[in-house]
């Protein structure tokens, strides 16, 4: 096995990646990854240099057997797990969090696959070298830390036997439970939730306003002018950091039409409000959304209903909204448990960060707990 770090995913052969995947997730496809790179979202300029790590049978480098994303990272923005606490710990300290290797899905809060490795017989031998060699980065290049983040349940076992530190956080996700259609999922909600639910629906319909999904061929540049409008909105509204630019959502277009969708809402052939989603073989991700204006009930309709009625009549299994929020339990998403792995060069400092990360499970336990009590399905007795 030969293990070469790469400045740029466009070094590594896009096919040899891809048919590692054993799942179809959008973000860990080679040209998801890509296009961020290539588009200047991710750059060493604004704080993401790509460090990827990848496995090759021998020195001739002809066989990719194992592919670990990773960028050494100048900050934590775009990270969605959040350890601002740390790096000020460090600062206090006298010493520095930042640069710190990231294995993580840039801007990307949803959870999958972290590294891929050729199915052979040998994946965790290969993921384990791949760590390995992630850890082994760190302290030739003098960083602080290495972190995957969003990983599933089924790898922390394998980051946990390296070595590293499992942390437990909440998201809201949708799953399907062979719902025939949306009004057989309302029929699972308590009579209060449901009427809600209906209420928000009848007023889009009574204010005559329209959905359409568009995807692969359906898409264009005018579509993805306008959906670039909207999300630059929402960010400029709302203050946050603008992750991506008009030249991803054009590549999107282009080079990942068949896992992207947009969600147009229209009033009168004019578009008011759009959202960004992404699809694997069996789950919808929501991503970003905007409007022109703070239409009621337009951004339930736009960012939850449409998405979850989309799943249902297309047999898909799960909806993930995104990181946070609260709001969306009443809308019939519910509480579910995501992981990330972290390993702190300093031994001090790991010590810590291993006791803070136990009282936060604890607190994160009984929180899934109190959203439960509020959860909008009927109760079994």
């Amino acid at each position: 096995m030969h293990i070469v770090v790469h400045k740029q995913i466009a070094d590594i052969d896009p096919a040899q990646w891809n048919s590692m995947l054993t799942s179809n997730n959008p973000f860990m496809r080679h040209e998801f990854l890509h296009g961020l790179e290539k588009c200047a979202c991710v750059s060493p300029e604004n704080g993401w240099q790509a460090t990827h790590i990848a496995a090759y049978d021998d020195v001739s480098l002809a066989q990719l057997i194992g592919v670990m994303p990773c960028y050494i990272k100048g900050h934590s923005y775009g990270e969605y797990i959040f350890d601002w606490n740390w790096a000020d710990a460090h600062h206090r300290h006298g010493l520095n969090y930042y640069p710190k290797l990231s294995n993580a899905i840039p801007f990307t809060p949803a959870s999958g696959e972290r590294w891929l490795t050729k199915a052979d017989g040998n994946s965790q031998k290969i993921g384990s070298e791949l760590l390995q060699a992630a850890l082994k980065l760190v302290e030739e290049e003098g960083l602080s830390s290495f972190h995957s983040l969003f990983i599933r349940s089924e790898d922390c076992l394998l980051l946990e036997q390296q070595g590293l530190s499992i942390r437990h956080s909440t998201q809201f996700h949708w799953l399907n439970q062979d719902y025939r259609d949306f009004e057989h999922f309302l029929s699972g909600m308590s009579s209060k939730k449901r009427k809600n639910i209906k209420r928000e629906r009848r007023r889009i319909q009574e204010s005559e306003i329209d959905y359409e999904w568009l995807t692969g061929e359906q898409l264009n540049q005018e579509s993805a002018d306008t959906m670039y409008r909207f999300y630059a909105r929402t960010i400029s509204q709302y203050g946050a950091q603008s992750y991506l630019n008009k030249a991803f959502y054009h590549y999107l277009i282009e080079s990942f039409a068949d896992q992207t969708l947009f969600l147009f809402a229209k009033y009168k052939e004019q578009v008011i409000a759009g959202g960004l989603y992404f699809k694997s073989n069996d789950t919808l991700f929501g991503r970003y959304w905007g409007a022109l204006d703070n239409f009621h009930s337009v951004h339930f309709e736009t960012c939850y209903y449409q998405a979850i009625d989309w799943c249902i009549r297309n047999g898909y299994q799960k909806f993930e909204a995104g990181a946070q929020g609260e709001h969306k339990l009443a809308r019939g998403l519910e509480p579910s448990d995501t992981y990330s792995a972290h390993w702190i060069q300093d031994s001090q400092f790991r010590d810590a960060i291993d006791g803070f990360l136990k009282q936060e499970e604890n607190h994160i336990d009984r929180y899934k707990e109190a959203m439960q009590q509020h959860s909008p399905y009927k109760t079994e007795l």
